[in-house]
């Protein structure tokens, strides 16, 4: 089986880690395995476990990117895939408008991922006009079917993200070298709680609720300190953001870590990781699901598909959207009493498994 995936790129970020999760999986049990991105970061990786990695920006958003369907489709007809997968809008049309214009006996099967919620617009609609549809969440789908016209019910396939349960290991403890290099570097954190808040430094992500949090949790104990972990997003809110802690006195509460390639540290000398998204919502929610794996508790707004995933693991944890003294109450207790947790259902086996059988089934 020859399996084309097509994202715009392969930097950092969830859609471009399981796109190499897939062809991991592919290459490993013996199938043809090809990558088209603009490059990045990760092309190394993808082609050292296994895939080919064909250069071609498709993701970029003007309308020059549609003249490159026919080279697309000629490509098509030349490599002879047996499925192409998109992941993403832009390639998605393009792909979609070259697999149109082939005859429906001589042209792959097409697949649509639909790993986030959208602006609800005729763009977006693309991801909906796969033969068979992956829809990362149960919330996904409903979102998918509230919005957009599926022609067939049927073809919309809930695959959750998986995490990888060789990696993210329950009562994982850090190298000695490890804790020596971060509490050296973040001296301030030595014997303190540690409450960890991944995620993009975007206004929708919660960071000001997260605030609103730590002014309360401080009136309780301030023998506690939260790591930012996350790359700062645009405009200038990261600026905005520190200039309020400043502001409320709060600075000392605070460690900015930025983007960091070693979560699974952060999670584990963590006491209780946080996610307070109320706006735009998680498709998915990866970081609560590695936290939980690893084993450290969790404390979320019930929103979006992040009550789907702790409603699963760890429903004590969730908390009604926008109550941040509910969250408070909630880190007090569990820095006092740590909670027994469920085992992660949400694996990286089970990912790889469900849409290779997908595969093969369409195929």
């Amino acid at each position: 089986m020859k399996v084309v995936q097509v994202l715009p790129a392969l930097e950092l970020g969830g859609v471009e880690r399981g796109t190499l999760d897939i062809a991991k999986a592919l290459a490993d049990e013996g199938h043809e395995s090809v990558v088209i991105s603009a490059g990045g970061r990760l092309v190394k990786q993808l082609e050292h476990e296994g895939s080919r990695h064909v250069t071609w920006d498709l993701g970029r958003k003007s309308l020059l990117t549609f003249f490159k369907l026919w080279a697309v489709r000629k490509w098509l007809r030349d490599e002879k895939p047996d499925i192409v997968h998109v992941r993403s809008r832009m390639p998605a049309w393009v792909v979609w408008l070259a697999w149109k214009g082939m005859p429906e006996n001589d042209r792959p099967r097409f697949i649509t991922t639909l790993h986030g919620m959208h602006s609800v617009n005729w763009y977006s609609a693309i991801m909906s006009k796969g033969e068979r549809v992956i829809c990362v969440s149960e919330t996904c789908k409903k979102y998918l079917f509230d919005n957009y016209k599926v022609d067939d019910p049927a073809k919309v396939t809930v695959i959750h993200r998986g995490v990888d349960q060789d990696y993210f290991v329950r009562g994982f403890q850090p190298s000695d070298a490890w804790n020596k290099q971060f509490y050296s570097d973040h001296p301030d954190c030595l014997d303190k709680k540690l409450i960890c808040f991944p995620g993009r430094i975007t206004r929708w992500k919660g960071h000001l609720e997260l605030v609103k949090v730590v002014e309360l949790l401080a009136q309780s104990r301030d023998d506690f300190r939260v790591l930012v972990v996350g790359s700062e997003g645009k405009g200038n809110f990261l600026a905005e953001l520190k200039d309020h802690i400043e502001l409320l006195g709060l600075r000392r509460f605070f460690v900015f870590l930025g983007t960091r390639s070693d979560m699974r540290e952060i999670y584990s000398v963590s006491a209780v990781s946080l996610s307070l998204t109320s706006t735009t919502a998680e498709s998915f929610g990866r970081a609560v699901v590695e936290s939980l794996a690893i084993g450290t508790p969790v404390v979320a707004f019930a929103h979006g598909a992040v009550a789907e995933t702790m409603g699963a693991l760890a429903p004590d944890g969730l908390v009604s959207v926008g109550d941040v003294n509910g969250v408070v109450e909630r880190i007090l207790g569990l820095l006092t009493t740590p909670p027994e947790l469920a085992a992660n259902s949400f694996t990286l086996t089970q990912m790889r498994g469900e849409t290779l059988k997908l595969y093969s089934v369409i195929k």
